[in-house]
């Protein structure tokens, strides 16, 4: 691109530093780092020809970025996203828009009216399987959907994980656990490919696993106006876990794991077949069409590239920032749901959780920082995106 736009990175932490590498090698044509800002002075080290400020806010207000990424603990998502729009920058957030749907509002509301671009890091998005996946749907190939389940423990987090920030796993710095941080990608999938359900009930086990205030266990169902049904199983605490999707349809069944789609297809979709076989024990008769994925698409990287194409030359957006209140809305019908022992029906009033949300976050009790850097596995954080 012969065009360049000043971008600016708000947190340094580890997504918020591979995006600044990225950007600085040169690898999201049409992005330039021009400055970074963390509450922390000693990450300026990193980036030493980078201009460095200690406060967002002033970053922000500097006049020295034309766009920003947001990479903070997630309540923070919303008002430096507030203060980044109403100064007329263009805004990439990352995972969650915000924790809470009253905050999605409020912070989607401060984007009325502004030419700017504002897109979630819903990395993946890009991801072929996932793609292929939602073009079979919405082609009607696969027929009515039946019934969705999603298996996703391989999110395993040990305790110096949780221990490495006094935010993590709290209710006043993360405001969840397992939905909120882990999860928020899968909950954003589900919604893009299936819609939003009619209600959800969720159990939702309280430190199940590790020493925290927040869920680090989750199993939902989802109910469907139309008569299909959602499981959702996830955890921080189980492994080596499992990354299963599932889809029963008429025309058979779709898994996607270990980085393939499989149709086992019907020759004749199943409600016909049920109405018209004379065999009390017949099946449809089946053929295996297996569709196998070398990589994972671009993740980040995709979505930066994407991003910055929105603004130069008008690229639709991978993820417009608004579509990223869906998933914030399911994480917190299934908490509203377990605490107080019922269905929610969506859309969710949300006051109501945001009500629950603050007498949580009142008793919250942030723990004593533990520094564990140094002791990162970059393959091994690579693959937990």
């Amino acid at each position: 691109m012969d065009k360049s736009v000043r971008v600016g990175i708000i947190g340094l932490g580890n997504m918020g530093s591979a995006h600044a590498r990225m950007i600085m090698e040169g690898k999201v044509p049409g992005l330039e780092l021009a400055a970074i800002a963390d509450e922390r002075s000693d990450v300026s080290k990193a980036f030493p020809d980078i201009r460095f400020f200690e406060s967002g806010s002033d970053l922000i207000k500097s006049g020295e970025v034309e766009a920003m990424i947001v990479c903070t603990p997630h309540f923070s998502h919303t008002t430096y996203g507030i203060e980044t729009l109403v100064a007329g920058l263009h805004l990439l957030v990352e995972k969650p828009i915000s924790v809470h749907k009253a905050d999605c509002e409020r912070l989607i509301e401060a984007s009325k009216g502004k030419d700017v671009v504002f897109a979630a890091m819903f990395n993946q998005r890009t991801d072929p399987a996932y793609i292929k996946l939602k073009q079979l749907i919405e082609s009607g190939e696969l027929g009515e959907i039946e019934r969705v389940q999603w298996t996703i423990t391989d999110w395993y987090r040990p305790d110096a994980y949780y221990a490495s920030g006094g935010w993590r796993a709290t209710w006043s710095g993360e405001g969840g656990g397992v939905l909120m941080n882990q999860c928020p990608h899968q909950l954003d999938l589900w919604q893009w490919l299936f819609g939003m359900p009619e209600t959800i009930w969720a159990d939702c086990q309280i430190g199940r696993f590790h020493d925290v205030e927040v869920e680090d266990s989750v199993t939902a169902v989802m109910k469907y106006a139309d008569g299909k049904r959602g499981v959702m199983i996830t955890t921080t605490g189980e492994a080596p876990g499992t990354n299963r999707l599932e889809v029963a349809c008429a025309r058979g069944r779709v898994i996607l794991e270990n980085g393939k789609v499989e149709w086992l297809r019907n020759e004749v979709e199943n409600r016909e077949f049920l109405k018209t076989t004379k065999n009390l024990f017949g099946k449809p008769d089946t053929w295996k069409v297996e569709i196998p994925f070398p990589n994972t698409g671009e993740q980040h990287l995709g979505v930066l590239k994407n991003f910055a194409k929105a603004i130069l030359d008008g690229e639709l957006l991978i993820a417009p920032a608004a579509e990223g209140m869906n998933s914030v809305e399911l994480a917190n019908a299934m908490l509203l749901s377990a605490a107080e022992g019922g269905e929610v029906s969506l859309p969710m009033d949300s006051s109501r959780y945001e009500a629950l949300l603050k007498s949580r976050i009142a008793a919250s009790k942030p723990k004593a920082r533990v520094d564990v850097r140094g002791t990162v596995d970059s393959d091994e954080f690579a693959k937990s995106f």
